[in-house]
């Protein structure tokens, strides 16, 4: 990309400056520290980046234009000039009721884009009766039991318009077809329905441990989804990949895409193996990262995780349609980078991370509200990050140029860095036997929990500074109206459960399990008898114990 006598005469003059410019201030003044790093990954930050420092870059080869492989620059042509991204609030507490009236009010407030949490119960595949779900029932996110819980937090919303993220696991094929359900009663075309659902069993292996079956069962019902949703939900995101959550787990940056395209891979592989052309379901993968403090290694992070990801559908599994290839993503703000201390700095955090995620092209965005070290958001301090959003997209000017860090010597030179960092961390992976294998055995928890436990010591020994809770103290906190949820909510739930198990027609619902159960023990794909069980009121948990009789628990052997 550069002429070799340019390049040495930069050198040169690089040289030159470094000895007749730059020695004497630091003789004079020194610099902040010794050594500088990235925020998480441990590169090497250097004093200064020249051309010199991306000698080796090819511009069609590296970076290409927008919309074009290796889609370095972003996955669509015109980026965030032809729309903003979606503009997401996650959201999802005590009742269905509640959460129905939270929807509308972020609706009204101009998010364009509904993302709902469950509680640990429904994530579990529990219902809110079960002794399992004693005290936890709406405290996470909503408890959803049967479809008329799907069709309160619904009410009102027409699901064509709408774009709907699910952040359910292990149920996942239940949840959706609640979904799909809601929307035949609403009268909506399947083709209509938006949006994504998490469906990403490696990582709760990895990191969050809401786990149900065993990894092949659960491979097995997510590719059923890939399978379902290619034919019948073609608009609609079959699965989340997440590395939000390995991050939140104490990865690097460069282990976040690394583990999380390793699971996709796997992904693929599955589906591949279960019969299905690579090309008819990779368009619907999607995938979701976290952003963290460091504007400019995140940003390097998302260039480099759309790059590697083009180049292994295209040389791992041959993907000819150019949609198979594009990393697409969602955007959460960093949940482990808010403080319970002077909450008020994470406005500023929060603010930073967006701006992160903008400038690396996310197609979706939640912002965190502050309180969330302490509680469920309150209505303000939603408004608050959705605001952020509106903000960033419509006056701060970074969304009115595509990739505007593009050619920038450092950002160039790191986003070369962490994707060679992580390509080194997926040969490994392969080398021991794939993802699943290398779960199984322990060493990509190990890998997280090394990183984690550096971090936290670097944090105690005040060598890596927060604002306000290792350096810059206060002596006391302003008081928060923080959310809470209602305990009555429990019973009146169960309640509400108990009532709609009495009203259904019994023998319908076991008509409807015992297909779910004949295609769970075959190779029929699950789907159409989950809906139709759905439809007639099964719960969740009857229908995870159906799965949980014909496939087993998941114990880990670690």
């Amino acid at each position: 990309m550069f002429d070799d006598e340019d390049l040495e005469a930069i050198r040169e003059a690089n040289a030159e400056w470094e000895t007749e410019t730059l020695e004497p201030t630091l003789e004079r003044f020194g610099e902040r520290a010794e050594d500088f790093e990235t925020d998480t990954g441990g590169q090497p930050v250097d004093r200064l980046y020249t051309p010199a420092d991306i000698e080796d870059l090819e511009y069609n080869e590296d970076l290409g234009f927008p919309g074009q492989a290796p889609y370095t620059r972003g996955v669509y042509p015109t980026m965030h000039r032809g729309r903003l991204w979606t503009m997401r609030q996650y959201a999802g507490m005590g009742t269905a009721r509640e959460t129905n009236e939270r929807f509308n009010y972020l609706i009204d407030q101009g998010s364009s884009g509904l993302s709902m949490a469950f509680d640990l119960p429904t994530q579990m595949g529990y219902d809110s009766d079960a002794a399992m779900a004693a005290g936890e029932v709406g405290k996470a996110g909503v408890a959803i039991d049967t479809l008329a819980d799907f069709e309160t937090v619904f009410q009102g919303i027409p699901l064509e318009e709408v774009s709907t993220s699910m952040t359910i696991n292990a149920p996942a094929v239940v949840l959706l077809a609640m979904y799909i359900a809601v929307g035949d009663k609403q009268g909506v075309d399947r083709t209509q329905l938006r949006g994504t659902i998490q469906n990403d069993i490696m990582k709760e292996y990895i990191a969050r441990n809401l786990y149900i079956y065993p990894p092949e069962p659960s491979m097995r019902l997510i590719t059923d989804t890939f399978g379902f949703a290619a034919k019948e939900i073609p608009n609609f995101n079959t699965i989340s990949i997440s590395g939000y959550h390995i991050r939140e787990a104490g990865s690097t940056a460069a282990q976040e895409i690394a583990f999380t395209l390793a699971n996709g891979i796997e992904y693929v592989e599955a589906a591949i193996a279960a019969g299905q052309d690579v090309d008819a379901f990779a368009p619907q993968l999607s995938f979701f990262f976290n952003a963290h403090n460091n504007i400019f290694e995140e940003v390097a992070k998302f260039r480099a995780a759309r790059r590697l990801w083009a180049t292994i559908m295209d040389e791992r599994f041959g993907a000819a349609d150019p949609k198979s290839k594009q990393l697409k993503f969602h955007t959460q703000t960093g949940g482990s980078t808010l403080t319970a201390q002077q909450i008020e700095n994470n406005v500023v955090r929060v603010g930073y991370q967006a701006l992160a995620a903008v400038l690396g092209g996310t197609q979706s965005l939640h912002t965190n509200g502050k309180d969330e070290a302490l509680s469920l958001p309150t209505e303000q301090s939603v408004r608050t990050a959705l605001r952020t959003q509106q903000i960033l997209g419509y006056e701060s000017g970074a969304a009115d140029t595509i990739d505007p860090l593009a050619g920038s010597y450092y950002v160039e030179s790191l986003t070369d860095e962490v994707e060679g960092e992580a390509r080194q961390i997926i040969e490994e992976i392969d080398e021991r036997g794939g993802m699943l294998r290398a779960v199984d055995t322990g060493y990509i928890q190990q890998q997280i929990q090394d990183v984690a436990y550096e971090r936290q010591q670097e944090i105690e020994r005040g060598d890596r500074v927060i604002v306000g809770v290792n350096r810059f103290e206060v002596d006391d906190d302003p008081q928060m109206d923080l959310e809470s949820v209602d305990e009555q909510n429990e019973t009146q739930q169960i309640d509400r459960l108990e009532s709609i198990k009495a009203d259904r027609d019994q023998a319908v619902v076991e008509k409807a399990l015992a297909a779910v159960a004949e295609a769970a023990a075959s190779n029929e794909n699950v789907l159409p008898p989950v809906i139709e069980a759905v439809k007639a009121y099964a719960s969740v948990q009857e229908i995870c114990d159906v799965f949980r009789e014909e496939f087993g628990e998941y114990q880990p052997s670690i």
